[in-house]
This record gives C-alpha cells, structure tokens and sequence, in this order.
C-alpha cells in the first residue's frame, strides 16, 4: 500500500517537471512536446497580393460533399491591385473602435474600449486586426455553383456611402452602408449597424441582380484568422484558441488549427441552425443567424498560417431585377457568460470550462451573486472557498482525522521499519498490525479529498476563464485579479501555507517519499508566481482553510 503511494507521488512529480519544462519552451518560443514548434507570424496583407480565401460554392443536390471552383463552375475572383488597397473607415462607438475596409466591406480592425491590453496596459484589446504580426477579420460575400456568373465577394471593391462615423450623444445606433457590383451586374449593399451598449453588430446583406438571367446566390458569413495564440498569453496553463461551432445536433466543437492544416476536421456539416464562432482567452467572435434557415458549416486553410471558418447559406433564385434582403449579427467581444447565453443557444460555450462544464456553470453562477452581494471578485473568491470548505467540512473532517491518527502512530511505524528493515514482508505485516489495532485506515485521508477535486478544479477553470477577473482589483497592490502578483506577495503566502501543510500531514515512513513531499510544493509553486492572482487567491484561502481545519483536529485528538 505504502509502495503504491509512492509510486503516485512519483508519477504526479515527473509528469509536473515534464509539464513545467513544456511550458518553459512554449515560453521562449522553442519547439514544445505537445504542440510542435511554434506557427510563424501571420503575413501581412498589404504586403503583397493575399490569397482569395473565398469558400467554394457547392450544388444543392450534393452540397454534403465539399466541392472545389473548378468542379462546380464557380466563378472566384483572383486578387487584384485594387484589392490589396481599400479605403479604411474608422466607426466609433462606446464599446468599439471598428475599421473597415472598403474592399468587400471587411472588418479590419476591432478595438474594444472597456478592456486594456495584456502586454501594454496604456492600449486597449485589439480584436480583429489585419497587421504584420496578427490576422483576423471578419469577411462576407456571395458565391454560386453556377458556371461563369460573377458575384461580389469580400474581395470586391466597394463604395461607402457618406454618414456620421461616430456614435452622437442621445443616439443609440451607428449605420454604415457599403455597395458594390460584380461584372455580371448582380450588385451587393452591405449595411453595418452599431449600437449602444452592445457587442453585437447587425449585419443585412441586400442582393440586387442587375444581370439579365435568373441567378441563385450564397452567402457566406468567415472568420479568418492565423493559428497564433493572443499576444501576452501565459505559457504556464493553457487555453484555447481557434475556431469553433455549434448546432443543436451535435452541440459545442471545438476545432484546432492543426487538424485544418492537416485537413482532418470532424465537424457538423449541415443543420438548420448554429453559429461559427473564433474563440480566444477571454473573448470570441461570431456570426450568428436566426434558426430554421439551412446552412454549411466549413473550415479551411487559405495559406500559411492563414485559417477560416464560415457558415454558408443559400438565398433562393433570384429573377433579373428583384431583391434579396437578409438579415444576420456579428458578436465581437468578451465572454460574459450570461449575455451570451441571451444571445443564441449554446453561445456561452465558447467561454471553455473543458470537461468540467456541469460543475463550472453553476460554480460561476454562485460566484456571480456573491459579488452582487458583496461588490468586489476578490472577496467573492474567498467567500466561494469559505462556502465550499463549509459544504465539505464532515467529509474534511474524516480525512483530516484519518491524518492525524497517521501522525499520532507515526513513531511506531518509522521505529517498525527500522526494527525490520531487512524483512520487507514482516515490515508490512507488522504494519497492517498496528493500523488495525488502531482502527487507522492508511488510504482514510484520500477519498474524501478526492470527491471534492472536481469541485476545486472546476472552479480553478471557472476563475481561469471568466473575463470578468480583467481590471478586477482585490486590496492594495492587487489591481487586476487577471493577471499575476506584480509583488509575487501571494504566490509567496501560498507557498509557504502548503509548505506548513506538508508539516501538519504525517511524515511517510520512507525517506525519499518524505522528501518527495516537501519537493513537490516547491515544484507546484513555481508555476504559481506566473498564474493570475484570482488563482492564487482561490488556492491560498483554500489551504489556510485547510491548515485550520487540520489543526484544529489534531488538537482535538492530541496530536503534536
């Protein structure tokens, strides 16, 4: 039993050392063991004549099957001078600074007001942004599986039509409207529509066929983005980055930027509802359309580090000269759980808890009206700990006893190993002895520890991933629950209330396990220094609750 302890605490050891060294490369931008080397920084556009990035357009009767241009007849235009060169339009709201391009009517760049920058606190969150050292946009367009019709794309130049382009006091909308027509005559008016207080933009497409013939077009609704991991982000814990999509049939996927390069993504294809979505730290982006409307769901690589997601859904025949209006909104901002779920099924997914999701939901939830009662996230987090301590105090208690007999016998057993250090087999049998004569059951301390783990680990995710921690001060010199002890005084307490644990707990009767245990916390608490200070706050309550507990119980029974 004793050597199976051991063997644990050896395996949990080295993988934490393989797990630190991995981050340690990540860190310094060295080939890691989990994720390979690092992705080169995206290109930047401008600099030359960017590829198409246009979705193929597929035929109804076999619009399962990814279809290339070329199969299906589609026209795709190629790059052109003009493309490369747009004219840029600045919006301005409370919420965003959005700069758009006049070539196919992209948004370029998305800064977002109430969030300062990781890296530069003087800056606030870029989004999307179209630079040398990021990619990401949002692009909108038509395409056809009918040979030789020309549509407009989001490579298509368009004309802005004049306006305000920031947002008037006592004004709770900002519109701007783009046109644009493709060779054939089919004409495109894309209309943007910022409001007030909101992280959604209202996006109407209108097509007008100016052409002579009946056309059937699609419209596509991309994120496009390269494979990068924010600017600033911790190499110490991990969080996703990358596309994801969501449909009532096959619920939240999360799609990786490797299995698009290499081609194997397992996605829903088709559904008549769900989103896209581009998901990082923090904050996401999506375009979301009403249910009951048909849609495709596609991923592909564009160029080098180069990536997109889009929904494609068709818009009927249209005879020469009508008009086709349709309607869908574009989400860019943070993930505040309970906006998003008001916003479209399944939309607070992207806000990732990982396995623990039924246990996180609730835990945020419980930590969200604590704040409201309370009105600070800091002391929020340790009245969530001082409530969870209290939920589990019997089911403590029983570990926390099971521990302190250990310690109580602990003379016996050590002077046991020495007596028969020689007889392995009667130093087993001799300690099987004592423990039943004592009633003391050596694994007594471990189930109850391990019931509540998911608990704690699920919390850990949920103060990981709320964005809400951002600029969220505590006390004194902790400002930003988000981002790490500028003064290290926390990692520190922590540290050194896991080390008096560790003095509390028995000593284990080999000498290399009981080293094994004063090492371990020194090794955990390295990474601490480097984690959020919400973090730490959540793991320093929870062990100075702990040694309380332990030592009120060791008094109890008499244990020095």
């Amino acid at each position: 039993m004793t050597d199976m302890r051991r063997t644990l605490l050896w395996v949990v050891f080295t993988m934490s050392l393989v797990l630190l060294w991995d981050a340690w490369n990540r860190h310094t931008g060295q080939p890691t063991l989990f994720g390979g080397a690092p992705r080169p920084a995206a290109s930047a556009p401008a600099a030359g004549p960017a590829p198409a990035g246009v979705p193929a357009a597929v035929p109804a009767a076999t619009s399962a099957t990814p279809a290339t241009p070329a199969a299906t007849g589609a026209a795709t235009p190629a790059p052109t001078a003009a493309a490369a060169a747009g004219e840029r339009i600045e919006l301005a709201t409370d919420r965003f600074k959005a700069t758009f391009d006049s070539v196919g009517g992209t948004l370029v760049r998305l800064e977002l007001l109430g969030y300062r920058d990781n890296v530069d606190a003087r800056r606030n969150v870029v989004l999307f942004d179209q630079s040398g050292k990021r990619l990401y946009l949002a692009q909108t367009g038509l395409i056809t599986a009918q040979p030789g019709v020309a549509l407009p794309t989001h490579l298509t130049p368009m004309a802005a039509a004049p306006g305000p382009r920031v947002l008037a006091d006592g004004s709770n909308e900002l519109v701007l409207r783009f046109e644009g027509e493709a060779a054939g005559g089919v004409k495109l008016a894309k209309t943007y529509t910022l409001q007030r207080g909101s992280y959604t933009i209202g996006v109407k497409h209108e097509v007008i066929n100016g052409s002579a013939a009946a056309v059937s077009p699609q419209l596509y609704l991309q994120l496009a983005r390269d494979g990068n991991p924010p600017e600033g982000e911790s190499s110490f814990y991990f969080t996703f980055t990358g596309p994801a999509m969501y449909t009532d049939q096959a619920k939240f996927q999360k799609i990786e930027f490797k299995d698009i390069e290499k081609g194997s993504t397992d996605h829903a294809r088709q559904a008549n509802d769900g989103w896209v979505a581009m998901v990082q730290h923090y904050f996401a982006s999506a375009w979301l359309l009403k249910d009951n409307a048909p849609r495709e769901f596609r991923t592909a690589k564009v160029s080098d580090n180069h990536y997109t997601v889009a929904m494609v859904t068709p818009l009927g025949d249209l005879a020469p000269g009508a008009t086709k209006v349709h309607e869908a909104t574009l989400f860019a901002g943070p993930q505040e759980e309970n906006k998003l779920a008001a916003l479209a099924p399944g939309l607070e997914l992207v806000k990732d808890y990982g396995w623990f999701t039924m246990l996180a939901k609730p835990l945020f939830w419980l930590l969200d009206q604590l704040n409201r009662l309370i009105g600070n996230w800091g002391w929020a987090i340790v009245a969530l700990v001082v409530l969870l301590k209290i939920a589990f105090y019997w089911l403590n208690a029983s570990a926390y006893r099971s521990m302190a007999k250990m310690k109580a016998i602990n003379p016996r057993v050590m002077e046991l190993r020495e007596r028969h250090k020689d007889d392995p087999q009667k130093m087993q049998q001799e300690m099987m002895r004592i423990y039943r004569e004592e009633k003391v059951n050596p694994l007594g301390s471990c189930l109850p520890i391990l019931v509540q783990m998911p608990f704690f680990i699920a919390l850990y995710w949920v103060l990981l991933s709320s964005v809400e921690m951002r600029n969220a001060p505590w006390i004194g010199w902790i400002t930003d629950l988000a981002d790490k002890d500028p003064w290290f005084i926390l990692p520190i307490l922590m540290t050194a209330s896991s080390l008096f644990q560790v003095w509390l707990n028995p000593t284990p009767p080999d000498p290399m396990q009981a080293k094994l245990m004063w090492i371990m916390p020194l090794a955990f608490s390295f990474m601490f220094f480097f984690f959020p200070a919400g973090l730490v706050l959540y793991w320093l309550t929870n062990n100075l609750l702990s040694i309380a507990q332990q030592w009120f119980i060791n008094k109890r029974l008499g244990v020095q």
